[in-house]
């Protein structure tokens, strides 16, 4: 039992350690994002009433945060805002949290398999380096986050577009400069 625990966290490393070898944000600011997202959801889960009647998803990229998902009012969705918007390290915030009941499980399953056939063509029919673009779909919405070319931004919305199942492609890309 102990060798594959063992074999399963040295897998983990290694991926882990491939992703930060490559990916264009510096360790100091892949640490950065990861904590961003722990400060937000920790925040947001210590509040019985956005952990009760919330579904938000909160994706960072580069100090750039991403809120997605359902709120039954304003006043809970500005909740959320608040605390992204007074995290450190947050550079901006980008709210795509909606006005509505939360979505169902199959809805999220869908959502899921939505992102799965999304990194799929997205990354066989693109020259994109999949560590430089994150993809969440919430409600069938698929969004791309990532440093990129306008030219990779460009193919990569085209390639979405065609996928089955993707009602609507939200770009929230940081531009560096071409190769």
């Amino acid at each position: 039992m102990l060798c594959g625990c063992t074999a399963a966290i040295l897998g983990a490393v290694t991926v882990t350690s491939i992703h930060v070898a490559t990916d264009k944000r510096s360790v100091g600011t892949q640490i950065d994002d990861k904590t961003i997202g722990v400060k937000i959801r920790e925040k947001r889960r210590a509040d019985p009433e956005l952990r009760k009647k919330t579904h938000i998803s909160v994706t960072s990229m580069n100090g750039i945060v991403l809120l997605t998902g359902q709120a039954p009012t304003t006043a809970l969705r500005n909740k959320v805002l608040v605390i992204a918007r007074n995290t450190a390290e947050v550079r901006q915030v980008v709210n795509e949290i909606k006005i509505e009941g939360k979505t169902t499980i199959a809805s999220r399953a869908n959502d899921s398999y939505i992102s799965g056939k999304v990194k799929t063509k997205l990354f066989s029919k693109t020259k994109l380096d999949a560590t430089r673009v994150k993809v969440l779909t919430e409600n069938s919405n698929v969004y791309l986050m990532g440093l990129v070319t306008r030219e990779e931004a460009k193919a990569a919305t085209d390639v979405v577009r065609t996928v089955g199942g993707v009602v609507r492609v939200v770009t929230v890309f940081e531009y560096v400069a071409d190769k």
